[in-house]
């Protein structure tokens, strides 16, 4: 009876918070037939708000497990639901220099409590234990830009994205709160949870222990110099103060993340796509796993062998290209050390994705999307012995390990129901969920509500 209740009060407070967010849309939604005329001149935005609304239900049904651990996904049947929603307030001080701000609001759980599987289904949900919804600062940053030469490119309104021109050869400084990946492995097809893939291996990277605190913000600075076939970016931030934790280090000397990017941009099928090859370098209180194997052989705990100042370094490639105009296609690579502990992100340290969006242009709905990929994801020697020994991470951990591959099929339609709202059905098959072929596999079904203006 109280499991129950707990249920109905987090599914009535994730309704509620949905209904005002429809709200507050249709509020500012234009009366038909009297939508803004398009911007035929070249003036720049000198304000913006935009604002979205996102809720997944996730379900699974029971599966066969040997075993299950303190982090292991519940064999038994569950289901789970996650709501954010994010306000993206632009300000523009003069020609090159922006403010933004972003308050967010996120609740809900996730399956398992957010454990038993590196490539969690649900992109949408962090490891804040909150079920009922709650407000952060997600995003507070400044960028400046200035020009390297006189040719200019326009650039449309969007979240976080002042309409105007801005040149095409420049220098960009951002400095303040926000999400390293807004920055570093993009993708146009792969990287935004609340459109397109929702695992977290296919939303980014996964073996890029990318620093953030346990939602996935962090302070620091970047700065890209971009020209016209080619860009380089670099940027240094804090990391959390201990593994996917909320806290951030303030020890920035000895406790840092630090991210390089190039990325190039060819031309094939006469559509421009693009390749970019990153490298980072963590520092924090980390703990080492051969350390904590030699200490404790049977039940190692890797939190013991902490150290200020411990490195962490792992590599990525990440492309996208256009076939056509409505069909294209992206890969990614990643690779990391492995030696220490997951620190920001998940527990993997290998990995490699690949697939494809399609527009719905050809079937009359053009503004409708298809997207089916496929990730395999690894881990190194250590982190496996110290798995299979019974140690357990932040989000893995059966007690033992029978090991594979982590291999992820996911497959969705999001549908563009009507003005600001898409209603997506997500399909994702897990094989040895946590690495271990003992349990699994497992069918993940959910259903994604998302609004936006």
């Amino acid at each position: 009876m109280y499991k129950a209740s707990i249920r109905q009060s987090t599914i009535w407070t994730i309704a509620s918070w949905m209904a005002g967010a429809l709200a507050l849309c249709l509020l500012c939604r234009p009366t038909a037939g009297q939508d803004a005329p398009p911007d035929k001149t070249n003036d720049p935005e000198r304000w913006s708000i935009h604002a979205q609304a996102t809720s997944v239900a996730d379900t699974h049904g029971s599966f066969a497990s040997l075993y299950s651990g303190a982090n292991s996904l519940d064999p038994r049947a569950e289901t789970k639901a996650s709501l954010t929603t994010t306000f993206f307030l632009g300000l523009r001080i003069r020609k090159g220099l922006d403010i933004y701000v972003d308050p967010e609001l996120a609740g809900g759980e996730g399956l398992s409590h957010v454990t038993g599987m590196a490539g969690f289904p649900n992109g949408e949900i962090t490891r804040v234990t909150s079920a009922t919804p709650k407000p952060y600062l997600a995003r507070a940053f400044i960028r400046q830009t200035w020009a390297l030469g006189d040719e200019e490119e326009r650039i449309e309104g969007d979240a976080n994205q002042l309409a105007g021109n801005q040149p095409e050869s420049r220098l960009t400084l951002i400095f303040g709160k926000m999400s390293v990946t807004d920055i570093f492995d993009t993708n146009a097809y792969s990287h935004d949870p609340r459109g397109q893939f929702m695992n977290w291996a296919l939303m980014d990277n996964g073996a890029f222990d990318y620093p953030a605190d346990t939602r996935g913000y962090t302070w620091g600075a970047a700065l890209e110099l971009n020209q016209m076939l080619w860009a380089v970016r670099v940027g240094s931030f804090l990391v959390s103060t201990y593994a996917n934790g909320l806290p951030l280090d303030r020890h920035f000397r000895t406790n840092n993340g630090e991210v390089g990017e190039v990325e190039l941009r060819p031309k094939l099928f006469g559509q421009s796509g693009k390749v970019k090859f990153l490298a980072y370098v963590n520092q924090a209180n980390m703990g080492t796993y051969r350390l904590a194997l030699q200490e404790m052989p049977a039940d190692p705990v890797v939190t013991l062998t902490r150290r200020p100042g411990t490195v962490k370094y792992g590599f990525g490639l990440n492309a996208e290209q256009p076939l056509t105009p409505n069909l294209g296609v992206f890969l990614r690579w990643g690779w990391n050390d492995g030696k220490t502990e997951s620190w920001e992100f998940t527990e993997i340290d290998r990995t490699g994705q690949a697939g494809l969006q399609w527009m719905g242009k050809r079937w009359g709905r053009p503004k409708d999307a298809v997207g089916v990929a496929g990730v395999m994801n690894g881990l190194s020697q250590d982190h496996r012995e110290y798995l299979a020994a019974g140690g357990h991470g932040f989000i893995i951990g059966d007690g033992h390990l029978n090991y594979a591959s982590e291999r992820i099929l996911e497959a969705y339609y999001a549908w563009n129901a009507v003005k600001f709202t898409t209603l997506t059905l997500n399909y994702q098959f897990a094989a040895n969920p946590a690495f271990n072929r003992d349990r699994g596999p497992v069918s993940i079904w959910s259903m994604r509500i998302h609004f936006e203006f």
